[in-house]
């Protein structure tokens, strides 16, 4: 399998995880405001500060984002381009997002795949700070109880990232098994997800969100990126006894070029970190 050397050395864990309750719901949100602050208060009316949602559908204006890129020195596996501000509305036509906290603060990390006022079709890193939404919309959501999202130094990437922490139990969902995972650099991410279920028990279970990159991708249809670096987004995706997992994604790699398609079974190694959430079923 695919192994891209990262300049630190992670936990024998490949997998961080916690139980946790969880709640899915439908979030609306405003016109006009940051991107950022307008998911903040979707959670916090749902009584939530920490979960992840689809992104799918958004329209925003101004917008910035960064893709992919390689490394300047050593001190990271790859690393980010210059910052992209496209003209007039950019629309996600796929998209996924983790909320919760870096330094003490609101955040996100999201990934998508969009097209620009002009037509031109990319995809990457959106940027909490600079994206506004032009247009309202309700997206799906899903709020955790009992854990969170927080973006913490990882020393093994030399990058801090979202990894989930137990978090205070506030009884605003009792609904099911909920999982938050991050799974680290250099493991099949559908074996990862694989191992994970069948450890616990557990025979069906549905992902939700879904944030994080690969080394390139190779897909059930044939496909294939070559390029290491990418930034990719779940689409739909879960795992059963019978099948395995399926993980249904949209990406853009380092040149820009994006795809979508079924992630290939046990050929798709996570390049720097995947955070989504599980629901047993």
């Amino acid at each position: 399998m695919r192994q891209i050397k990262q300049p630190g050395i992670g936990p024998a864990e490949r997998v961080q995880w916690v139980e946790c309750h969880g709640r899915r719901f439908e979030m609306p949100l405003a016109a006009g405001l940051p991107l950022l602050e307008a998911v903040r208060r979707g959670f916090a009316a749902a009584g939530f500060t920490s979960g992840v949602l689809r992104v799918d559908g958004l329209a925003l204006g101004p917008f910035a984002y960064v893709m992919p890129a390689l490394a300047k020195n050593r001190e990271h596996a790859a690393f980010y381009s210059e910052t992209f501000r496209p003209f007039g509305v950019t629309r996600i036509e796929r998209g996924a997002m983790t909320f919760g906290q870096r330094d003490g603060m609101p955040f996100f990390h999201c990934h998508g795949v969009w097209t620009e006022a002009g037509g031109k079709r990319s995809g990457g890193h959106i940027l909490p700070d600079d994206t506004v939404l032009a247009e309202a919309i309700t997206l799906e959501a899903v709020g955790l109880d009992g854990a969170a999202f927080v973006a913490e130094a990882d020393p093994e990437t030399n990058f801090k990232l979202f990894g989930p922490v137990p978090a205070a139990f506030h009884g605003t969902s009792l609904e099911g098994r909920f999982y938050a995972l991050r799974v680290r650099p250099n493991v099949d991410l559908a074996e990862a997800l694989e191992s994970f279920c069948a450890a616990r028990g557990i025979k069906r279970a549905v992902i939700h969100g879904g944030v994080g990159s690969t080394i390139g991708a190779h897909f059930e249809d044939g496909g294939v990126v070559k390029n290491f670096a990418t930034e990719v987004a779940i689409g739909r995706g879960g795992v059963t006894t019978v099948q395995g997992a399926e993980i249904d994604v949209a990406l853009v790699d380092f040149s820009g070029a994006t795809a979508a398609g079924a992630l290939k079974r046990g050929d798709n190694p996570v390049l720097m970190t995947f955070e989504l959430v599980l629901e047993a079923r």
